[in-house]
């Protein structure tokens, strides 16, 4: 038979397992009135007596007594549910979806290989793009962004560290074209930039605003590109100096300025950001940051 108030099988089960309605009005927390109301309305849909009535209370029958053993097992399933519901977000393992900038995998990599350490159950996702992932559509659990400060809803914002970038060029470019000797020597070199010609990043923007757009004789759309470029001589390239700095295929030209810096940015959503899951890939990631001599821990909020 399928019942339409579970209710009332609820209640039931209180009574029988109580021995009293009072009992299980206070358990339930109704008035004594709607108990009764439940355990008259359910022997009616069964067409059987759950309980014997006395002065001293209700005394469950052989098919009240059927209902509190299957009530009880239900009753300890969904403790043994919530239980574990609740205990998964005190577990660091399972999935963890990290996602970032493809420059930044020099600060992103070494805290995830000691959260991992810390905690073997973990299985890693790094997803690394320009686009901005979709935390609200759980896309990723924490994401590392560069520029201004993230303003989505429902996200909570963390400064990281001020990122350096500098100028660099393979040996093969400098063999050929020479060696800048400071930013008022960059006229007459070859750049290599990116295709998107509104791009955010503050090296770019310097770049559209000091030198002419020919000096730019290669431009790609992706990170990777741009860096595979500049190794093979094409021309000078801006780089994160966290990733560049340990390049053998790349020479330092010009050293990080003020105004090709960038912000990092921790971002978690607000309905994951207390699980010990992302606080503990948090701390990993602002342990690396602080410890990193090419970024500048900014001051805490």
């Amino acid at each position: 038979m399928n019942f339409d108030n579970w209710d009332e099988i609820r209640t039931a089960y209180q009574v029988a397992r109580v021995g009293t309605v009072s009992g299980a009005a206070e358990v339930l927390g109704v008035h004594h009135a709607t108990v009764i109301r439940h355990v008259d309305s359910l022997e009616a849909r069964l067409g059987t007596k759950l309980f014997q009535r006395h002065p001293r209370g209700y005394t469950p029958t052989e098919a009240g007594l059927q209902l509190l053993s299957v009530g009880q097992a239900t009753e300890d399933q969904f403790n043994q549910l919530a239980a574990r519901i609740a205990g998964a977000g005190e577990e660091v393992s399972g999935e963890l979806v990290i996602t970032s900038l493809p420059g930044l995998s020099g600060l992103v990599m070494p805290a995830l290989s000691e959260l991992m350490r810390e905690h073997p159950g973990l299985e890693i996702r790094y997803l690394t793009d320009p686009r901005v992932f979709r935390l609200e559509y759980g896309e990723a659990h924490v994401a590392v962004r560069a520029g201004s400060r993230p303003t989505e809803p429902d996200n909570v914002v963390q400064p990281l560290a001020i990122n350096a970038a500098a100028l660099y060029a393979a040996p093969s470019y400098i063999e050929r074209y020479g060696r800048p000797s400071g930013p008022d020597d960059l006229r007459g070199h070859r750049f290599v930039g990116t295709d998107t010609r509104d791009s955010r990043a503050p090296y770019y923007r310097w770049l559209t605003a000091n030198l002419p757009p020919e000096s730019v004789v290669f431009r790609a759309n992706d990170p990777e590109s741009v860096l595979a470029a500049t190794r093979a001589g094409v021309g000078l390239g801006f780089q994160p100096v966290i990733e560049a700095r340990h390049d053998p295929q790349l020479v330092e030209v010009l050293g990080p300025r003020p105004e090709w810096e960038s912000t990092l940015w921790l971002v978690t959503h607000i309905d994951l950001h207390r699980t010990h899951k992302v606080q503990a890939a948090l701390k990993a990631l602002k342990a690396v940051a602080a410890q990193c001599e090419s970024l500048r821990v900014p001051l805490p909020e």
